[in-house]
């Protein structure tokens, strides 16, 4: 199946290319960028030297020509140009936030009206995998909602508060240099940024409510000093006491057939560079502290988006996705 990436120039592009060269049925034959139209893409991507041949192309939607295309784009650029892709018949994961979320919350988070709205799958596959199975396009959640969610969705129809604390590498700023991510800001440092307004708690309300919940859901993110990886702690606080044995046991039945999601201790370690979210849980009775960890640019972004992909097209969900952390 042929490929293009639009947008390949950042991390979730240039992952999306590490990881589809390891797919047995996906060959990237186009990588769009404006800026770099005609630069190699290994030049770019150094990690990728040897492996790709590829130049970067200033490609219109329009002018695509493959089966399937990877939206890599900031929000605002996806609804450009998916309409486009829609009427041609290729299929499509967005990677932005444009799909993610119903039109009037989109608008109201993100401040800006949507310009070309449909609804569209939500990919996070452990639990819209029948929406997702032969869609033909598929709005890839943001990297906090994924590990948050699956942190919280096992137990969040019997909570009425679950609070999101996360910690995050910097890769999730994306590559443009800021000084939100530059060393002397981020080495040797830990803080907490957006401490009640990221736009992606809508995200986690969106699910909890699709999970059955009523909880109130609230959301602070901290920037790690690391390039990779979300550590989440859920504090689930519970309608009704559970014990530690009745909770294990429902994390690990709700997830027993979850390949990508494995519960044991998260560390950020164990899943960097994989599409895998590691899940813990310890119970006091009315409170539960679910623990996750995921990498934010594979199972947080280009990982799921293959995904999705493999879904879509009818491929074995864990297609070019089977591959242990780098650890240490």
């Amino acid at each position: 199946m042929e490929i293009a990436i639009i947008g390949a120039s950042g991390y979730t592009g240039g992952e999306l290319m590490r990881l589809l060269l390891q797919h047995p049925s996906a060959d990237v034959v186009a990588a769009t960028s404006r800026s770099l139209d005609g630069t190699p893409v290994a030049s770019v991507h150094p990690h990728l030297r040897g492996l790709t041949d590829l130049v970067f192309r200033n490609t219109e939607a329009g002018d695509i020509d493959a089966d399937f295309v990877f939206l890599a784009v900031p929000h605002t650029a996806a609804m450009k140009v998916a309409g486009t892709l829609m009427e041609r018949g290729i299929k499509t994961v967005d990677l932005s936030a444009d799909y993610r979320l119903a039109k009037e919350i989109f608008e109201k988070t993100y401040g800006v009206p949507h310009e070309a709205y449909f609804e569209a799958p939500y990919g996070l596959c452990e639990l819209h995998r029948d929406e997702v199975r032969g869609a033909s396009f598929v709005a890839n959640p943001g990297c906090f909602p994924t590990g948050a969610t699956l942190a919280a969705a096992p137990l969040a129809k019997y909570a009425h508060t679950i609070i999101y604390d996360s910690k995050t590498g910097v890769s999730g700023a994306g590559n443009s240099p800021s000084a939100t991510t530059h060393y002397g800001n981020v080495g040797d440092n830990f803080s907490a940024y957006k401490w009640t307004t990221h736009r992606h708690l809508a995200e986690m309300k969106q699910e909890a409510a699709r999970l059955g919940s009523n909880a109130r859901c609230y959301f602070t993110p901290h920037l790690l000093p690391v390039n990779r990886g979300i550590l989440t702690t859920a504090h689930i606080l519970l309608n009704e006491p559970m014990g530690q044995n009745e909770v294990e046991a429902l994390y690990k039945k709700f997830y027993e057939n979850e390949f990508f999601v494995r519960y044991q201790k998260p560390t950020l370690a164990a899943v960097r560079g994989t599409n895998f979210c590691d899940v813990a849980v310890e119970s006091e009775g009315d409170r539960v502290v679910a623990v996750s960890a995921i990498d934010n640019l594979v199972k947080g972004a280009s990982g799921q988006a293959i995904q999705n992909m493999n879904l879509m097209c009818g491929f074995a969900e864990d297609a070019g996705l089977r591959c242990g952390g780098m650890l240490p």
